[in-house]
C-alpha cells in the first residue's frame, strides 16, 4: 500500500468534535442537514503518490463539484456551491505534489470556488463522493494526473470556450435616475482577500466596511444614487465591476482599495490614482499590475475587459473622461490634506483595468497600506473614518457643484 504524505490535516481530535458537533445537533433536531444550509468544510488534506496527487475535502454533506483547468499560470478550477470553509488559516499555503498552493472562498451569491495553483500540468483523472468512516461526514476526493503540455492546453481552452458561452446574457439596464449616478466599488471579495495586515485583518473586509459607510454618507441628503459592485463578500470580476458603472450610467466611479507594498514599514499614506495607458511611476505600475490579476487569483479569464478604445470617437470621449477624472482627483486629495496622512506623490496613474470605462470618470482610491502599521491603526480607526468618509463626501459634493447650479435643486431631489 502506497504511503500518503499529508500536509493539510486538521487534528484528529478537532475534526471529531467538529463532525460530532455537527451529527449531533442533527440528530437532536431529528433530520439531517437543511437543504437550503451550506455545507462546511471541516478538513483538507493533499496526498500525493508519484504522478498522481489526491485532493480531499471533508463535508458535513455532499455537493455537486464541477471542475475546470486555466492555463498562464496552470490552475485547476473547483466550483462548489456555496460551502462554509472551517479550515486552519495557513490552509493551502504549502506545496505537495502536483498542487503548489491553494485557495478558496465565496466566489459569489450562493457559489464558493477552490482554486490549486499546479506545479506542472495536470488532468483531473478522478472525482469521487463517499461517507467517511463515521458515516456522519462526506469526503469529496478530486485526483489529478500529470498530463502533457498540449493535452493540458486544449482541455483549458475547452473550458474557457464553455464559460464565455455559458455567461453570455443580455444586460438590462435601468432607467435613467434623474440624479447623479455614483458607483462604489470596494476591491477584491470572496475567493481573493487581497492585501492582509497583522491581526488577520485582510484588505476586502477593510474596504467592503468603509465602502458601506461611505455610500450611506453620500446617500444622507438625497442628491445622489448610490450603488456598489458588491455588498457583500463576494468575487466580482475587474471586467464585471467596469461593465456594472456603464450599465447603471454611472457619472463617478469610486474603487476603494488597502494595500500593501514591499518598501516595509516606512512607505505609508493615502494615494489616489486615475487612468493612464503609461504609469506615473514604477511603483503605481507594480501596482497597477498586481491589482490586474486579481481575476487570475480566482480563477476567472480576463481577456476580454470592455472598453479598449477602437475608434476616433471613443478616443475624444476618453480624453474628455480622464480630464474629468483629474478633476476629482485633485479635489479629493484637496480634501484629504487636512484631515490624512497623504502619500508623499498622492496623485499618481498607471493602468489599472478597473478604471478603463472610457465613459466613466473613475478613480481609485488607497486608503493605505497594510503593511505599514501606522497606517493599519488609521484604518481601523473609528474617529478617522469618519473624517475620511465626510472628506471624500465633500469632495464630491464639489465635483457635480456646477452640475446642480445648471439643474436647480428640483431636478436631483429623489
Amino acid at each position: 500500500m502506497p504511503f500518503f504524505p499529508v500536509i493539510r490535516l486538521v487534528s484528529m481530535c478537532l475534526l471529531a468534535a467538529l463532525v460530532a458537533a455537527w451529527s449531533g445537533h442533527a440528530h437532536a433536531a431529528g433530520e439531517g442537514p437543511k437543504a437550503g444550509s451550506p455545507a462546511i468544510a471541516a478538513a483538507v488534506t493533499v496526498e500525493s503518490d508519484g504522478a498522481k496527487t489526491r485532493f480531499k475535502v471533508t463535508l458535513s454533506k455532499a455537493v455537486t463539484a464541477q471542475v475546470s483547468l486555466m492555463e498562464r499560470p496552470d490552475r485547476v478550477i473547483i466550483d462548489l456551491p456555496e460551502v462554509a470553509f472551517h479550515l486552519p488559516q495557513e490552509a493551502g499555503r504549502s506545496k505537495e505534489g502536483l498542487i503548489a498552493s491553494y485557495r478558496y472562498g465565496l466566489f459569489a451569491p450562493g457559489r464558493s470556488r477552490v482554486v490549486m495553483e499546479l506545479t506542472q500540468p495536470a488532468m483531473v483523472s478522478g472525482m469521487t463522493t463517499v461517507p467517511d468512516a463515521t458515516g456522519a461526514a462526506t469526503i469529496l476526493t478530486i485526483e489529478l494526473s500529470r498530463a502533457e503540455r498540449e493535452e493540458f492546453r486544449r482541455a483549458a481552452v475547452e473550458n474557457a470556450a464553455a464559460t464565455k458561452e455559458a455567461s453570455a446574457a443580455p444586460v438590462v439596464q435601468e432607467t435613467k435616475d434623474a440624479r447623479p449616478v455614483i458607483m462604489i466599488d470596494a476591491g477584491h471579495g470572496g475567493i481573493d482577500p487581497g492585501a492582509a495586515g497583522s491581526g488577520n485583518v485582510v484588505e476586502k473586509d477593510l474596504v467592503l466596511s468603509f465602502a458601506q459607510r461611505l455610500k450611506k454618507k453620500l446617500e444622507e441628503g438625497g442628491r445622489y444614487k448610490v450603488v456598489m459592485t458588491r455588498d457583500q463578500d463576494v468575487f466580482v470580476s475587474l471586467g464585471d465591476r467596469v461593465r456594472a458603472a456603464r450599465a447603471a450610467q454611472a457619472d463617478l466611479f469610486i474603487s476603494v482599495h488597502a494595500d500593501s507594498i514591499s518598501g516595509g514599514q516606512e512607505v505609508r499614506g493615502l494615494t489616489v490614482y486615475t487612468g493612464s495607458e503609461r504609469a506615473s511611476d514604477a511603483d503605481s505600475a507594480r501596482l497597477a499590475d498586481r491589482e490586474n490579476k486579481a481575476d487570475a487569483m480566482a480563477g476567472v479569464e480576463s481577456g476580454d475587459m470592455p472598453d479598449d478604445v477602437s475608434d476616433i470617437l471613443m478616443e475624444l470621449t476618453l480624453r474628455e473622461t480622464r480630464s474629468f477624472s483629474h478633476n476629482f482627483a485633485s479635489r479629493l486629495v484637496g480634501e484629504f490634506d487636512s484631515v490624512a496622512r497623504l502619500n508623499k506623490n498622492p496623485h499618481r496613474q498607471a493602468r489599472f483595468q478597473v478604471l478603463r470605462a472610457h465613459d466613466v470618470p473613475s478613480v481609485l482610491v488607497e486608503l493605505g497600506y497594510l503593511s505599514s502599521q501606522k497606517d493599519l491603526d488609521l484604518l481601523m480607526s473609528e474617529e478617522w473614518r469618519v473624517k475620511m468618509v465626510s472628506a471624500m463626501s465633500v469632495a464630491v459634493d464639489r465635483f457635480f457643484a456646477a452640475r446642480f447650479a445648471r439643474r436647480g435643486t428640483a431636478a436631483v431631489l429623489p
